[in-house]
C-alpha cells in the first residue's frame, strides 16, 4: 500500500484571494511549500491535491482554466524535483448542484484517491487551512492537520503527526 500527503489547494499550495481564483494570472503558487513537501515525496509519500472548486458550478471560471492552474502548480513542483500525482476537485456548489459526496467536508475525493492509488489512510495525512479539510480527512480515516492560510508547512510537525499512534 502507498502513503500520501493530501493537500488542500487554496490557502495551502497557492495564495487564496477573495472567494474564488478565477484567472490564471491571479494563481500564485506558494513556492515555499515545495521544499517540505519534496522531503515527503523523497520519502515515498504520494502528493495528492483535494480541493473544492465550487466556482465551476457558479460559472465563475471553467474546468479548462482550472486545468491551466493545476498544470502551473504541477510544473512548479516538478521544477524542484517533486511530483503531485493528481488533483481531485469537486466542481459542485450546494446552491447550484445540491448535495454531493465529493465536496468537503464530505470525504468522497479522499476515498476516491485512496481507492485509485491503493493508499493506506493510517499512514497518511491531510493538510488544510479550514476545519472542513480536517473533517473530510477524518471521515476517510486520515489524520488531519489544520494550518493558517499561507502558513508554511512544518515538516517536523507533519512528521510527528504521521508517527503518532492512533
Amino acid at each position: 500500500m502507498n502513503k500520501a500527503i493530501f493537500l488542500d489547494r487554496d490557502g495551502v499550495l497557492n495564495h487564496e484571494i477573495h472567494d474564488y481564483i478565477t484567472r490564471l494570472e491571479d494563481f500564485e503558487v506558494l513556492e515555499y511549500q515545495i521544499p517540505p513537501l519534496k522531503r515527503f515525496f523523497d520519502e515515498g509519500y504520494l502528493l495528492v491535491v483535494i480541493t473544492n472548486q465550487g466556482g465551476i458550478a457558479l460559472k465563475r471560471y471553467t474546468e479548462e482554466t482550472l486545468a491551466e492552474m493545476h498544470e502551473l502548480l504541477f510544473n512548479k513542483f516538478e521544477e524542484q524535483g517533486a511530483e503531485i500525482i493528481h488533483a481531485y476537485y469537486c466542481p459542485h456548489h450546494p446552491t447550484v448542484s445540491g448535495e454531493c459526496e465529493c465536496r468537503k467536508p464530505k470525504s468522497g475525493m479522499l476515498l476516491e484517491a485512496i481507492a485509485e492509488y491503493d493508499i493506506d489512510p493510517a499512514l497518511s495525512v491531510m493538510i488544510g487551512d479550514k476545519p472542513r479539510d480536517v473533517e473530510a480527512a477524518n471521515g476517510a480515516g486520515v489524520k488531519g492537520i489544520l494550518i493558517a492560510p499561507d502558513e508554511q508547512i512544518d515538516y517536523d510537525k507533519v512528521k510527528a503527526v504521521l508517527e503518532a499512534k492512533a
